[in-house]
Order: structure tokens, then C-alpha cells, then sequence
């Protein structure tokens, strides 16, 4: 690497980690906050005994789960405008990866309740529960147990998916190692120099979902 591009690389460290930190963390933090939110609401949903919620929540779970991503945040930042809703680019990126999480994660929540053993609930019931109380006070415990590994990995892969709000004009890290590369032409150099950045996310994350994953081990163990 020459002078001139080591400086440049230099130079790009503190813009990245600023985006990252101000921009790409609490992008990834409340998206998938409300989007898990949405997802214990839609597995709920999908098992329920009622059929119109059922029928809602498989059709919002097809509806996401069967088209892109990127699709997606299109229409919403620039497909809504031509029917008279203009979102922030924050708000639409906000709006679409939740909708992705909690489509996604609606089936992982399910999966795990459905993982829940038989006599869980009738155990619950012998005790005197109701539905709802057997739900929220065995089985959803239980279940989020179960869950902790793929929603974490979720989390990760949102971390990256994030880059994809680049494309309606959001200036996370991406975005912002677009607009240096417009000044100083190395788009090799600094779409590495992201790529470290998300490399180094997704590593911290993993080694706090082995952590999270071996205290939960040892507690079911108890």
C-alpha cells in the first residue's frame, strides 16, 4: 500500500466508526427491537385459534418472506411518495427491516413454542392456569430459551443487512464509504475498510451470542 492510499485509509477510520456507532448500531438496535416485538405477535397470531388473525399473520409472513429485501425498502421510501406518503430515510429503513425481522422471526418464535413439550401445558393447566397464563408464565420462558441462537443470529445478519439502507439514501457506513470513494477514487480500498468494519460487528456479536448461549446452557442444566 502506498502513501496515498494508506492515508486515505487512515483518514476513513474515524467517518466509518462514527456511521457505525451513530448511524448502523441504533439502526440494527431498534429495528430489531420492534421487529421482535412483531414477531412474538405474529407467531402468536399463527397460533391462535382464532382464523382471522391466523390468516393476517400467514399472509404478512408470505408476503415478506417471498420477496427481496431491497424490494421492499424501494417501495416503501420510494413507492410511497406516489401515493402521498414521503418517509425519512431512517423511518423507511426503520419500517422495512423491522418488517423483515418480525416476519422471519415470527417462524422462529413459533418453531420454539411448538418445541415445548406436550405436558408443559398440561402441567400448567393441573396447576390451575388459564391458556394465556400457561402461555406467558411456562411455555414463552421456555421457548425464548430455545430461540436465543437462531433470533441472535438474526440479530448478526441485520447488522449486515443494514448496508442495504445505503440504497434509499440512509448515510450509515456503506453510504459513507460511498461518499468517500466519490472524493478519492479507491473503491477497493474503502469498500475493504467497511467490510473490516462489519467483519469486526459480526465477530464482536458471535462471541456475545457463545457467551449468552453457554450461561443459558448452564442454567437449563440446573
Amino acid at each position: 500500500m502506498d502513501d496515498r492510499k494508506l492515508q486515505i485509509f487512515m483518514d476513513s477510520l474515524l467517518p466509518l466508526l462514527k456511521a457505525a456507532v451513530a448511524f448502523t448500531v441504533p439502526l440494527t438496535l431498534i429495528s430489531f427491537t420492534i421487529g421482535l416485538i412483531l414477531a412474538v405477535i405474529t407467531a402468536l397470531a399463527r397460533l391462535s385459534s382464532w382464523r382471522i388473525p391466523r390468516l393476517i399473520a400467514r399472509f404478512y409472513v408470505w408476503i415478506i418472506r417471498g420477496t427481496p429485501l431491497l424490494l421492499q425498502l424501494f417501495i416503501i421510501f420510494f413507492g410511497l411518495p406516489s401515493v402521498g406518503i414521503t418517509l425519512d430515510p431512517f423511518i423507511a429503513a426503520v419500517i422495512g427491516f423491522s418488517l423483515s425481522v418480525g416476519a422471519y422471526g415470527s417462524e422462529i418464535v413459533r418453531a420454539s413454542i411448538l418445541s415445548i413439550q406436550e405436558g408443559q401445558w398440561e402441567a400448567a393447566y393441573s396447576l390451575g392456569m388459564t391458556r394465556m397464563q400457561a402461555l406467558r408464565r411456562v411455555i414463552l420462558p421456555q421457548a425464548a430459551r430455545v430461540s436465543v441462537p437462531p433470533l441472535a443470529n438474526s440479530f448478526i445478519s441485520l447488522v449486515k443487512d443494514t448496508s442495504l439502507a445505503a440504497s434509499i439514501t440512509y448515510v450509515e457506513m456503506l453510504r459513507t464509504a460511498q461518499q468517500i470513494v466519490a472524493t478519492t477514487f479507491e473503491p477497493l480500498l474503502l469498500y475493504t475498510e467497511a467490510g473490516l468494519f462489519y467483519l469486526l460487528l459480526s465477530t464482536v456479536l458471535s462471541s456475545l451470542q457463545n457467551y449468552l448461549e453457554k450461561r443459558l446452557d448452564r442454567f437449563s442444566t440446573r
